[in-house]
C-alpha cells in the first residue's frame, strides 16, 4: 500500500520522519540550563527539516528549553562566504542520557524566522542575542 507521507501523529511523535536532510554542519548551540545559567557549546547539527534540527547536547536541558543555534552553511550555500543560518526553537523530544554517558540527543521544534549574518556579526560568545529579536 502507498503512503503519501507520515501521519500527523507520526509526525508529532517522532519529527526524524519527515523530510529533511541529514547534515554534519558545525554550529554554536546558546541556551539555559535548569538552573537558569547561561551556556553555549559547540557541536555538530545531525539532522534538519523545515520544523525540526537534531543533535547530541553535553549541557543539561529540559523540554520546552529555548535554544538558539548558529550554524556555519557549507561553503557551496554561501557562496564562498562565512555565512551563519541562526534560528532558535524550543525542546520538542529529548532521549535521555545513558548512565555514564555525557551527552544526550535533543530535537529541537524550530521557529519559522531566521537570519543569516556573516559569521562576524554573529556576536558568538559576546552577544546574548546576535539575531536582534
Amino acid at each position: 500500500m502507498l503512503r503519501k507521507g507520515p501521519s500527523p501523529a507520526t509526525t508529532r511523535s517522532r519529527p526524524e520522519d519527515e523530510r529533511g536532510f541529514k547534515l554534519a554542519l558545525p554550529m554554536t548551540v546558546q541556551g539555559r540550563d535548569p538552573a537558569g545559567r547561561d551556556f553555549e557549546e559547540e557541536t555538530v547539527l545531525d539532522y534538519m527539516s523545515h520544523s525540526h534540527a537534531s543533535f547530541i547536547l553535553k549541557n543539561v536541558v529540559i523540554r520546552e528549553s529555548q535554544l538558539k543555534l548558529i550554524i556555519g552553511l557549507p561553503p557551496k550555500l554561501s557562496e564562498d562566504r562565512d555565512l551563519k543560518l541562526i534560528i532558535r526553537g524550543r525542546v520538542a523530544f529529548l532521549e535521555r542520557r545513558r548512565e555514564g554517558e555525557a551527552s544526550q540527543r535533543i530535537s529541537l521544534a524550530l521557529e519559522s524566522r531566521y537570519v543569516i549574518k556573516p559569521e562576524a556579526q554573529t556576536g558568538i560568545s559576546s552577544a546574548k542575542d546576535p539575531s536582534g529579536s
